[in-house]
């Protein structure tokens, strides 16, 4: 997380707080401006909780701590928005705040998570219901993504069971749409590399002239 810097104070200029103004980019935050220059901002949540007022004086450990809430408030802000845009899982949102080089990921991923924005369960569910819902995917091939999105194998496994979707109705979906390109075998080949297992692909391709 990137900490914004310290106002210069080379000659022990109190540093006081001249001015706190609604952001102009985003009406949320406040800037605060120390010494008649602009320093920091904050949320709106963040200032009410600091309590600053213009003529305060703040000591240079209290600034830098106030620009630590700054740029935390910042990256909260920002992974919230990308977590509202679908639903993620926990994993995915700790590798988007890596990415981001967090350095307290932690502490956004606990108040995501109390705040209901992440939930593994809910995301393990909307992701067994929409994902490749027109193409079709197999059972297999959602256990294999799920667990690399971080969901655990009972909550997978809990999650695909109460799924309306199973295997014989997928393969019946990417049969209607292979049928006019691949003969019997072909498809049987495809949907083997899909995830599907042998039976299920025989049962679904016999009445198709399917051959041992």
């Amino acid at each position: 997380m990137k900490i914004e810097s310290l106002t210069t104070n080379s000659t022990d200029e109190p540093l006081t707080i001249t001015k706190i103004s609604q952001g102009v980019k985003n009406p949320n935050r406040a800037n605060i401006f120390i010494n008649g220059k602009f320093d920091f901002s904050l949320d709106i949540s963040q200032l009410a909780d600091a309590k600053l007022k213009v003529g305060q004086e703040l000591t240079k450990p209290y600034l830098s701590e106030l620009h630590s809430r700054s740029s935390f408030g910042k990256l909260y802000q920002r992974t919230l928005e990308w977590v509202l845009t679908r639903p993620r899982s926990e994993k995915e949102t700790r590798d988007y705040l890596r990415r981001k080089l967090a350095t307290d990921p932690d502490q956004i991923i606990h108040k995501l998570l109390a705040k209901n924005y992440l939930n593994d369960e809910k995301f393990a569910q909307y992701y067994a219901e929409n994902r490749f819902t027109k193409k079709g995917i197999s059972q297999k091939r959602l256990t294999q993504e799920l667990r690399a999105k971080g969901i655990s194998a009972d909550l997978i496994s809990q999650t695909l069971a109460a799924s309306p979707r199973s295997d014989s109705t997928e393969i019946a979906k990417i049969i209607a749409k292979k049928r006019s390109k691949y003969d019997n075998e072909q498809l049987a080949q495809y949907l083997s590399r899909q995830g599907f297992n042998y039976e299920d692909i025989k049962q679904s391709l016999i009445g198709d002239s399917f051959l041992d």
